[in-house]
């Protein structure tokens, strides 16, 4: 089979509208082929997904902003061999042809997602483990007892802003601001904490006009964060990047915090609104959670299932010429990790509507060398947040019906454009006064472990390190382990940490 793009530049395959033109809109570009970006695409990205596998199978033509082709890995089988062979498929994105002979500009609307940057995510082999060693160190010294107060800390922080009114709108006065109030902690620059910064993260990875300008305002509050650690350490992942005997630079340490701020906002934002949604409008989760049969952590894992926070990432290079589901992909050509695609394929999701329960085989956060270290992390905010959300405000319901509910999103993640629910209001709540405990852990702790299992595991207290399937060796990533449990027993530890 032929590669449907010619390997011609963009301008090559057909003309090109300009920016603002209507056509920009329409579902299919130069070539026929299908248009990953606009208002069609948006709408319904799942039947777009459904279309792509019916005209082309696992693997599958489709065009980027500004018409850039690319290939869209809609199987799971072939998404799992794409990241997890560096050899064929390289996340340095300099291997680009589309770069490399100017048809992708330097200032196209997802260059803050492409251009390559001195980072463990573009980086491959010895370079990677280097990089990657100082991010999952770091990481094993994150105390997962303080991180959790301080979620649970700022989840009641939030509600107390709007407990008293009866009404709340979840999406941007709790999904949004949850998952950047704890990882500025974690990082530490909570006084860097406020609605722009919010604003820059989520508007970083939507391919707007204003996406560039965003990431350089990210930057900029990273490079002083930087230049005040290098003169004046203290207890956070910040510090312990600059102080790695990997010897970063500046430059390294900003980009990596600028990664692990902006990859766990835009996903644990993403998760905790779809989880909230499913609670409040699909009665299975509702009955069981109440009942008690089911605890927030498994209505996290069934989501990340269905509506995982990325639905896909562009992110791999073709090394050489090779085949990949059928299809003849050639050196420099560019691929997209389909996730959405992949959690629904019919080989592994023959029927979408029977329960994902202690399945943790998604691609929710990747797989290989580059599966998402902090993924535990990312679960912790999103399932405590929402159970002390729940523990406060225990008789939330949706306010609309939820067809009215309204998405927006492009390529990369969909997320709930509000969600606004009703509940009886409730006095606020005393938030200790007393200074929350810093992130670093006692060294004497046992490490987390970062894993996928297809059966999960009773977690014991403390565990030995282990490494992700996948991850390069010496890469141990130390994150949060899961917690089993009844969700009475979760709440009374809530309590507990709460001072109640």
């Amino acid at each position: 089979m032929t590669t449907p793009f010619q390997h011609e530049p963009a301008s090559a395959t057909g003309p090109v509208p300009p920016p603002q033109c209507p056509a920009h809109g329409m579902g299919t570009g130069p070539g026929g082929l299908r248009r990953l970006y606009g208002p069609e695409a948006e709408a319904d990205p799942a039947g777009l997904y459904e279309k792509l596998r019916a005209e082309h199978g696992s693997v599958a033509p489709v065009l980027l902003h500004e018409d850039v082709p690319a290939w869209l890995v809609l199987g799971h089988s072939e998404n799992l061999h794409m990241t997890r062979t560096p050899s064929q498929f390289s996340r340095d994105s300099r291997r680009w042809r589309g770069l490399q002979d100017g048809s992708v500009a330097p200032d196209h609307p997802l260059a803050p997602l492409f251009t390559w940057q001195p980072v463990c995510s573009f980086a491959e082999g010895t370079t990677h483990e280097r990089l990657r060693g100082a991010v999952t160190d770091s990481m094993a010294r994150i105390d997962t007892r303080g991180v959790r107060r301080h979620i649970n800390r700022y989840s009641n922080r939030l509600v107390n802003d709007f407990c008293g009114e009866g009404r709340a709108e979840l999406v941007s006065q709790f999904a949004e601001r949850l998952p950047m109030m704890v990882m500025c902690a974690i990082i530490g620059m909570p006084e860097e904490y406020g609605d722009r910064l919010v604003q820059a993260a989520r508007d970083m990875t939507r391919g707007s006009e204003t996406a560039v300008a965003s990431n350089a305002y990210v930057i900029g509050a990273l490079d002083r964060l930087v230049q005040r650690r290098r003169e004046a350490p203290a207890e956070d992942f910040a510090t312990w990047l600059v102080e790695h005997p990997a010897g970063l630079t500046d430059k390294e340490v900003s980009e990596h915090l600028r990664v692990v701020l902006i990859v766990a906002y835009e996903t644990t934002t993403n998760l905790i609104a779809n989880v909230l949604r499913m609670v409040l409008t699909d009665p299975r989760f509702r009955a069981r959670l109440s009942g008690g049969h089911m605890t927030v952590p498994e209505a996290v894992e069934q989501t990340l299932w269905d509506e995982p926070p990325f639905t896909s990432v562009l992110g791999r290079w073709a090394v050489g010429d090779t085949e990949l589901g059928g299809q003849q992909i050639k050196a420099g050509d560019a691929l997209i990790v389909g996730i959405a695609p992949a959690n629904t394929d019919p080989a592994v999701r023959p029927d979408l509507t029977v329960s994902m329960e202690g399945n943790r085989a998604h691609l929710a956060f990747s797989s290989g060398p580059h599966e998402c270290p902090g993924q535990d992390i990312g679960r912790a905010i999103a399932d405590v947040g929402v159970d002390a959300l729940l523990m406060r405000l225990p008789d939330l319901g949706l306010a609309v019906e939820e067809k009215q509910l309204s998405w927006a999103g492009n390529f990369m993640s969909r997320h709930l454009v509000d969600l606004p629910a009703t509940f009886g209001p409730t006095p606020q709540q005393e938030i200790d006064a007393e200074p929350l405990p810093a992130v670093a852990r006692s060294r004497s702790q046992g490490d987390w472990v970062v894993s996928s299992p297809t059966v999960p595991e009773p977690a014991p207290a403390t565990t030995g390190a282990a490494a992700a399937p996948g991850t390069p060796p010496g890469e141990e990533a130390a994150v949060p382990a899961q917690r089993g449990g009844p969700s009475k027993a979760w709440r009374a530890v809530v309590r507990w940490w709460s001072g109640h």
